[in-house]
């Protein structure tokens, strides 16, 4: 055989060789996505059924509520102004929540609460008894109508917990319940739903000088510095506190601009634990459509407030933090 016939063999051969080289790699790799796919249509399927048919899930979810339960439980602090429709949804479903004790409506209004709203929320609450145990309601009646009504001091509160809420935001009430335990763990702090933050200026002619931001501002930097206290856990001391030892121009501040009262008891927790609050995650239900967050020039006004108390306080008492609480039992992969 000469030389150039070898040639042309070895070189067919070769061909043929990446021929069937090319055939076996798009075998291997069309297998392998398919099987790549299978695997993940299986491992998902797995995870549903055992997740629907592991009873120690079940259990281990229902012991933990029962040794939760066995604990007090916490007072609910809504404040209201003028939505009987708003108000009447909102106490029947918190009435369903199983570690609520009582109900305090924070009523400012010049006339006090009908006959027949007392009724209905009181037949509400009957319909919900657990147990034997009926939530307790009461109205604080007000003369004044201000802000800091809301956080005026309760002095025969039956709880350590106060859950201070809007009436028109809906949490479930295993969000709730949640959102308790981790004030449990951390009673001397603040735990809510709501986070916000300040930033400082970087202006040198404005030293000391801080922007109050939204949501969209918490979202994109990973960073809080408060939770409002439209959603938000406390300890009743910090009623007392903010009834007798916050500087009465704060208070005064705050009734003449009808503003920021929230502000300031983030400020005086702050101040008192020189710790940051605590944002749990959870689903909002907003029943209402207006607010004083939908009067135009609201940030201006919230950073106006920021700044002023900072003068009043003498410092920024306001921590930062990323951490965040979530409900790992409610989620795929923890």
């Amino acid at each position: 055989m000469g030389g150039g016939e070898v040639s042309k063999e070895m070189g067919a051969c070769s061909l043929a060789y990446r021929r069937g080289d090319q055939k076996l790699r798009k075998f291997v790799t069309a297998r392998s996505t398919k099987f790549l796919l299978f695997c993940c249509i299986a491992f998902v399927l797995v995870t549903i059924v055992c997740r629907s048919s592991r009873p120690w899930v079940n259990s281990s979810i229902a012991v933990a509520d029962r040794i939760s339960g066995s604990r007090k439980g916490y007072t609910l602090l809504m404040n209201t102004w003028k939505r009987y429709d708003l108000l009447k949804k909102s106490v029947s479903h918190y009435a369903s929540c199983s570690r609520l004790d009582s109900i305090h409506i924070v009523w400012s209004e010049p006339n006090p609460p009908s006959e027949s709203l007392k009724e209905y929320l009181h037949n509400v609450l009957k319909k919900k008894t657990r147990d034997g145990h009926e939530v307790e309601l009461r109205f604080d009646i007000n003369k004044e109508d201000s802000l800091n009504n809301r956080f005026k001091e309760i002095k025969d509160l039956k709880t350590d917990a106060v859950f201070s809420i809007d009436d028109d935001i809906i949490f479930p009430c295993h969000t709730v319940d949640f959102a308790f335990n981790v004030w449990e763990s951390a009673p001397d702090t603040m735990v809510g739903f709501v986070p916000r933050v300040h930033w400082p200026e970087k202006s040198n002619d404005k030293a000391n000088y801080y922007t109050y931001s939204g949501w969209w501002s918490v979202w994109w930097s990973g960073t809080y510095s408060m939770v409002l206290s439209k959603a938000a856990f406390f300890h009743k001391k910090y009623l007392s506190l903010y009834t007798n030892s916050m500087p009465a121009s704060i208070r005064e501040f705050t009734t003449k601009n009808r503003n920021c009262e929230d502000i300031a008891m983030s400020f005086l927790i702050a101040n008192a634990t020189n710790a940051p609050a605590i944002w749990v995650k959870g689903k909002i239900y907003e029943i209402g459509s207006t607010g004083i967050s939908s009067i135009g020039g609201h940030t201006e006004k919230r950073t106006h407030c920021v700044n002023r108390f900072v003068a009043e306080f003498g410092k920024m008492p306001l921590v930062y933090t990323s951490m965040k609480a979530v409900d790992s039992r409610n989620l795929w992969f923890w």
